[in-house]
């Protein structure tokens, strides 16, 4: 019998299982064969004999026993968590699941935009308390919003707030290559940086979490925004220095959160951020899809081609 083509390993992503994402690949490849690890010595046995295999983790020891390997495609955008060296030391490529995520969290930040610009938690206590109250209000047309990170993720995010016609401002680490948004700074620039939380209605963390974006949103940053700005965040927890969001909120520095990552996480049940009427706290779900497993399908078929024809330059690669 000869080998698989493709590994699936045994992780779960977002509450889908690993047999749905095999036969997805299965139906999106018909002319390759997929196997399904269900346990840990089958992982390492198929780890061993394929070309590529793909799920969250690989454990080093595992890839010592990869002779055949080529590439491992990661279910998440994240690949801090995987042994990098390893895979470098062994000329394994690392791809990642950039892309994946974009319309879904993408449609979650709207949501959280247009949760505070028409004020849907000040109808969801009244409607609690059985009060009809006309409250006020504002549009989303004519605000600013500043998007930090322009990867996939940001780039999606921005093209759908495009026919609400608002005004966006990108940051990014190479602000160089420009962007979507109607203008661009860079994370180094601190002027520019402080200058477009100031004038942002609306500021959305999409970026990942590095040494440079750690704590990015501290005290400072907040101190540059305007008693009416919402933060948005859909990036990483630690982004945001928590104390300082806490105090803001407290004091009415800003006019509310959308947080559907904190730090730390899971937000303990006793966090004062669960307590306040302006906090809008989704549990790390904005990533969840029912397509997700489909797009990463889209990213494996394409790879898979440019590896047949000695090609590289995968999509996503990150090492």
């Amino acid at each position: 019998m000869s080998d698989p083509d493709i590994a699936v390993l045994r992780q779960k992503i977002h509450g889908l299982s690993a047999e749905a994402y095999a036969e997805t690949l299965r139906e999106r490849l018909p002319d390759r064969e997929v196997a399904l690890a269900t346990t840990p010595e089958e992982e390492r046995d198929l780890l061993s004999r394929v070309q590529v295999a793909t799920g969250f983790d690989v454990s080093e020891d595992d890839l010592e026993a990869a002779e055949n390997l080529d590439l491992f495609a990661c279910v998440f955008a994240g690949t801090g968590h995987l042994p990098i060296e390893a895979f470098e030391a062994r000329d394994v490529a690392v791809t990642n699941a950039s892309g994946v995520h974009g319309p879904n969290i993408a449609e979650q930040v709207l949501g959280s935009l247009l949760y505070f610009a028409r004020r849907f938690h000040v109808a969801e206590r009244q409607q609690e308390a059985n009060v009809w109250q006309s409250y006020q209000t504002v549009e989303l047309q004519d605000s600013t919003v500043a998007v930090v990170g322009l990867g996939a993720l940001g780039e999606s995010i921005v093209d759908r707030l495009d026919p609400f016609g608002v005004e966006t401002v990108g940051v990014r680490y190479s602000p160089e290559k420009g962007g979507p948004t109607d203008e661009v700074v860079g994370f180094d620039d601190e002027q520019g940086l402080h200058d477009a939380f100031a004038r942002a209605d609306y500021v959305v963390i999409a970026c990942p979490l590095t040494d440079a974006t750690r704590g990015l949103v501290d005290a400072d940053a907040f101190a540059s925004m305007a008693p009416e700005t919402v933060l948005v965040n859909v990036g990483r927890g630690p982004v945001v220095d928590t104390d300082a969001l806490v105090s803001q909120l407290r004091s009415n520095g800003i006019r509310g959160a959308a947080l559907d990552v904190t730090d730390p996480e899971p937000l303990p049940a006793d966090h004062p951020l669960w307590d306040f009427e302006n906090v809008l706290v989704t549990p790390h779900n904005a990533g969840h899809t029912p397509k997700y497993w489909e797009r990463m399908a889209d990213i494996i078929a394409e790879n898979l081609d440019k590896l047949d024809a000695g090609d590289d330059d995968l999509r996503n690669r990150v090492v």
